[in-house]
C-alpha cells in the first residue's frame, strides 16, 4: 500500500508542493535579510551617510553576517519565565507571517491555494498573529515586555477594524473574496486610482499593523526598553525580527493585490506585455516597501493616545462612510 502511494499521482503532487513551499520559504528568508540591508542603505542615503559597506562588496554580505551572529549568540531564558510558551511565541509569530502567503497570487494561476474566501483567510491569520505577541510578553514575566505586548495587541486589534472595512469596499466592487478575482477585476483600472483615499488609509493602517514608524509604540525604547521581545536573544529574537519584516512584505503584497492590480501591468503596450506578470507584482511590492522605509526615515513617533485617536476617531468613521457610499452607488447602478 505504501509502495502504491509512493508511485501515485497524489505523492507526486505532494512532493512538488513541498518543493515549492521550501523554495518559497528560502526565498522569503533571503528577501527579509536583504530588505534590512536595503532599508539601512536607503535611510543612510536619505540621512547623508553611506550605510553598511564593510562586509563583502558594497556591504552585500552584511545581512548574512548579522544572521550568523544572531544564531551563534547565547540564548538566555529568564529564570521566572514560562519556558515552553517563551520559546513557542516567536515560532507562532514567524509561522503565521509566512502562512498568509498561501492565498496571495503571484501571477495568473501561480498561487499555493486559490481559496474563494482568501480574504477571510488573510483576516484570520492577521488576527492570530496577536497571540504570538501576547504569549511573548506574558511568558517573559517582565513588566516592560508585558506592557509592550498589551500595547501591540491593542494597536493591531484597533487597526484591523479599519483594514476589514477597506477590504469590504474592495470585495463589493470586485464581487468576490478570491484574491485572483480581485486582481482580474482591476484589468481596466486599478483600485489605487479609483479609491485613492482608501489606498492612502490602507497604507497608513499597514504601518500600524506592522508596528512600523511612526507607529512603533510597542518598541518605544525610551520608555519600554525594547517592547514585547525585550527578554529575547539569539535565535528566538531572530524569529521575531524575521517575522516583523516578513509581515512588511506581506502587507506590501496585499496592498499590491488590492490596489495596484497585482500582476497586471500599468498599461497595455507591446514592450510591457513581454514582461512576466510576477515581475510586475514584485516591482509593486518593492515600491510599497520603499514607502515603508521612506516613512521611517521621515516621520517622528506618535504618542499612544494619538495613535488610538487616529484609528478609532478618524479612520473608523471614514472607512464606514466609504462602505456606505460604495454600497449605495452599487445599488443605484444595479
Amino acid at each position: 500500500m505504501i509502495k502504491q502511494f509512493l508511485y501515485s499521482q497524489e505523492f507526486l503532487n505532494l512532493a512538488i508542493t513541498s518543493v515549492k513551499i521550501v523554495a518559497f520559504i528560502i526565498t522569503m528568508l533571503l528577501s527579509v535579510a536583504y530588505l534590512t540591508f536595503f532599508e539601512r542603505k536607503i535611510i543612510g542615503y536619505m540621512q547623508l551617510r553611506v550605510g553598511p559597506q564593510v562586509v563583502g562588496p558594497f556591504g552585500l554580505l552584511q545581512p548574512i553576517a548579522d544572521g550568523v551572529k544572531l544564531i551563534h549568540k547565547e540564548s538566555n531564558i529568564p529564570d521566572a519565565a514560562d519556558k515552553f510558551i517563551f520559546l513557542l511565541a516567536p515560532i507562532i509569530f514567524f509561522t503565521l507571517s509566512l502562512s498568509a502567503w498561501a492565498v496571495i497570487p503571484f501571477d495568473t494561476g501561480y498561487v499555493f491555494s486559490n481559496l474563494n474566501v482568501g480574504i477571510l483567510y488573510i483576516l484570520a491569520i492577521s488576527s492570530l498573529s496577536v497571540y504570538g505577541i501576547i504569549f511573548a510578553g506574558w511568558a517573559s514575566n517582565s513588566k516592560y515586555a508585558f506592557l509592550g505586548a498589551i500595547r501591540s495587541a491593542a494597536q493591531m486589534i484597533s487597526y484591523e477594524v479599519a483594514i476589514g472595512l477597506i477590504i469590504i469596499c474592495i470585495c463589493m466592487l470586485s464581487q468576490s473574496m478570491n484574491l485572483s478575482d480581485i486582481v482580474r477585476s482591476q484589468e481596466y483600472g486599478w483600485y489605487g486610482f479609483k479609491l485613492f483615499p482608501l489606498f492612502v488609509i490602507f497604507f497608513i493602517v499597514a504601518l500600524a499593523e506592522t508596528n512600523r514608524t511612526p507607529f512603533d509604540l510597542p518598541e518605544a525604547e525610551a520608555e519600554l526598553v525594547a517592547g514585547y521581545h525585550v527578554e529575547y536573544s539569539s535565535f528566538p529574537f531572530a524569529l521575531f525580527f524575521l517575522g516583523e519584516y516578513a509581515n512588511m512584505i506581506l502587507m506590501s503584497g496585499l496592498c499590491a493585490v488590492l490596489f495596484l492590480g497585482g500582476w497586471l501591468p500599468p498599461f497595455q503596450h507591446a514592450f510591457i506585455n513581454w514582461i512576466p506578470g510576477f515581475v510586475w507584482f514584485i516591482l509593486k511590492i518593492y515600491f510599497i516597501l520603499f514607502l515603508f522605509i521612506w516613512t521611517r526615515a521621515t516621520l517622528p513617533r506618535y504618542r499612544y493616545d494619538q495613535l488610538m485617536k487616529l484609528g478609532w476617531k478618524i479612520f473608523l468613521p471614514l472607512c464606514l462612510a466609504c462602505v456606505m457610499i460604495i454600497a449605495a452607488l452599487i445599488l443605484l447602478k444595479g
